[in-house]
């Protein structure tokens, strides 16, 4: 796995990342532009639909939803309370519940939701599959998931400095979990920033599938591969600080990088360039 693909380094990128995390980084990488062509593929088409944002951090995405759907119908849920309190500070997610939790094992039961919801989680999940087929599990019948994530950047280096940092699942890894999992109608729609222009690949996916019939995943689920506070010996103290700098060396890279394709593309329109 990736060097933050792991929850406990999930944990303390986002504890320092928090503070920062709408000001400097959706502005770049995860605009309002993007979250509203995603959030047209989970069919948030009635305002009485009860649904989950798992995964939802400072309540970016949460916001998109309760434009569609009554706030007291959205559940919020996310391993990290740093992002939540920051979550509730926002006035428009005030009556939206808000729950500690992790996305590989929900703590709600099965068929509780009509819509699910996941945008910029995937990444850091230790088992992408579980995850999925608890977003299958926790859905009524017909009932729509939405799961929002990156593929593998075209430029060869940037390839490698994303797969050093997190997971970057490929088009055909997100089909075939959900496929696993028991969903159909599945469909991916492209979303990416203005800045974004290499051919050579998509930036993010979004995921929908529809849950055909009541109950759990046909396939029996093991328990999550991680859980966040397991004890630590020294060596695994070691190791997780090892992992957590590199990774957040990494990660840290993609902010300028973003930067300088956001200018350029400023600069190309100011001077009426294509």
């Amino acid at each position: 796995m990736r060097l933050i693909q792991h929850k406990t380094e999930a944990y303390w990128f986002y504890r320092f990342l928090s503070a920062g995390y709408d000001r400097w980084v959706n502005p770049l990488f995860w605009t309002t532009r993007m979250r509203a062509q995603a959030l047209d593929s989970a069919r948030l088409e009635h305002p009485g639909l009860r649904t989950l944002d798992a995964g939802a951090g400072t309540g970016f995405t949460t916001e998109g939803i309760v434009e569609r759907i009554d706030p007291a119908c959205v559940t919020m849920l996310d391993q990290s309370p740093h992002q939540l309190a920051r979550a509730a500070g926002r006035p428009t997610l005030a009556a939206c519940e808000k729950r500690l939790g992790d996305a590989e094992a929900l703590p709600f039961e099965t068929d509780t939701f009509d819509r699910y919801v996941s945008a910029g989680s995937i990444e850091y999940w230790p088992d992408p599959a579980r995850g999925i087929a608890e977003a299958y599990r926790v859905l009524r019948a017909d009932g729509i998931a939405l799961m929002v994530g990156p593929v593998p950047p075209g430029d060869r280096i940037l390839r490698r400095l994303a797969e050093l940092w997190m997971l970057f699942p490929t088009e055909d890894e997100y089909r075939g979990w959900f496929e696993q999992a028991g969903f159909i109608d599945i469909e991916l729609r492209a979303v990416a920033p203005d800045w974004y222009r290499d051919h050579r690949s998509r930036y993010a996916v979004a995921v929908s599938g529809r849950k055909p019939r009541a109950g759990a995943p046909a396939a029996a689920q093991a328990g999550p591969r991680e859980a966040l506070g397991e004890p630590m010996t020294l060596r695994r103290r070691l190791v997780f600080a090892a992992r957590f700098v590199a990774g957040s060396l990494a990660g840290a890279a993609f902010v300028p990088v973003g930067a300088a394709l956001a200018l350029r593309a400023r600069l190309r329109r100011g001077s009426g360039g294509g």
